[in-house]
């Protein structure tokens, strides 16, 4: 093994149910300063990281949100509701890794 190159596990997220992924979408998400984006849900898991900026992230209602910084890393599982990923003083750009199955596309429904 090379000494110069160091390998961290950062997440190791287990999932409620095996899925039959057939591709995984990366995006580039950018949201503004002073964003609330609130509650939400996803179609599907998703993991992402931060690249600049900075986030308030809340799993749940019943988590204590945590603000997420550059190279953090986050989930957020299928179908289960976000309480918040909102910006503040300065907004946030993120790599969100979207695992999907066969002729799905990924949704975010506010609710």
């Amino acid at each position: 093994m090379n000494s110069s190159i160091s390998r961290v596990v950062v997440l190791d997220q287990h999932l409620p149910e095996a899925l039959p992924v057939q591709r995984v979408e990366v995006r580039r998400i950018t949201i503004d300063p002073h964003t609330a984006l609130g509650a939400h849900v996803h179609n599907g898991p998703v993991f992402g990281n931060i690249v600049s900026g900075s986030a308030v992230y809340q799993q749940s209602e019943d988590t204590e949100p945590q603000v997420l910084h550059p190279g953090d890393v986050f989930y957020e599982p299928a179908v289960e509701r976000i309480a918040r990923f909102d910006t503040e003083e300065e907004g946030v750009t993120f790599l969100a890794y979207f695992p999907l199955t066969a002729g799905q596309d990924a949704t975010l429904d506010l609710v």
